[in-house]
């Protein structure tokens, strides 16, 4: 089984965070913190996109690419964010619609 877990190693992407459960001491953090880190993360990160853009309006861009890149990862994060929100959302709904 090592070459498998060999493969599986190169597999993951650089940047990307691992899963949950792969954190040391994730299973002990409450959902609540968790969510609020990651709302935390988008944060910082969709400020930094922010910056990029001034920068590039600017003329002080050093790496159009870069900025790009950078405007790109934001936008996704964003709407994994948004579909989220709309999955907890749809769960809670149909919680609520349940009859006891």
């Amino acid at each position: 089984m090592e070459p498998i877990s060999a493969v599986a190693a190169q597999d993951e992407v650089p940047g990307t965070m691992p899963p949950a459960a792969a954190l040391p001491g994730a299973a002990d953090l409450p959902f609540g913190r968790l969510v609020s880190e990651g709302l935390h993360a988008l944060d910082t990160q969709l400020k930094t996109s922010q910056a990029d853009l001034q920068q590039l309006a600017l003329g002080e861009a050093q790496n159009l690419h870069e900025v790009m890149i950078r405007l790109e990862e934001s936008r996704i994060a964003f709407q994994l964010m948004l579909q989220v929100r709309n999955r907890v959302l749809e769960a809670y709904q149909d919680v609520m619609k349940m009859q006891i």
